[in-house]
């Protein structure tokens, strides 16, 4: 199997002329994307007890209350929690994801990170075989772009922790950005940069 590493020079010149800001900008809106928005307090309707008036309205000479549940006494609910109904998504562009992903993988090209090959296919579906293809790599982590996975392929990968296996349509910046290099079969790498 041919490994052939890319360089900036190999890149269409779009790949180059991208901000990064635009990468910057992906990853943040992709990572509000996941955020789960379970945090939750009660308020004073949610807090159990407090159905009594605490003291009489006059002559006690203290404040009037009406409910020990107020958010002003020990136990009571929360003035201003959190909104358990906010959206946090952001919204980007579909030019500046491609712009962001290019950039992700200019900067995995100028840092000798970006590997083409002709095909990946672990044909044995074995572990020990997709960990003896990525260590001949020698990177800490791989981030692996095959056309069509098949299921032998899919199930040497599945397991090691170093590498990660999708198809094209799952590719996008905050990955690219996420792991230290990328292998990517040639007829996957041609598409992408000729639709630069």
């Amino acid at each position: 199997m041919k490994t052939t590493v890319i360089k900036t020079t190999d890149l269409p010149q779009a790949f180059l002329e991208v901000h990064p800001h635009n990468l910057y900008l992906y990853c943040k809106a992709y990572a509000a994307g996941l955020r789960a928005n379970t945090a939750q307090t009660k308020n004073r309707s949610a807090v159990s007890g407090g159905g009594k008036k605490p003291w009489a309205q006059k002559g006690g000479g203290r404040a009037r209350a009406g409910s020990t549940r107020s958010p002003v006494f020990v136990g009571g609910g929360v003035a201003f929690g959190p909104s358990t109904n906010k959206n946090y998504d952001q919204k980007v562009n579909k030019k500046q994801k491609k712009l962001a992903l290019y950039h992700a993988i200019a900067e995995m090209a100028a840092n000798e990170k970006l590997f083409v090959v002709d095909s990946i296919a672990v044909e044995s579906g074995k572990t020990k075989d997709a960990t003896a293809f990525v260590n001949e790599l020698g990177q800490r982590d791989v981030l692996v772009v095959k056309e069509m996975i098949d299921d032998k392929t899919f199930l040497a990968f599945r397991n090691l922790q170093n590498a990660y296996l999708i198809e094209p349509n799952e590719l996008n910046a905050y990955l690219a950005a996420a792991y230290h290099s990328m292998v990517i079969e040639k007829a996957v790498f041609d598409k992408l940069t000729k639709e630069a």
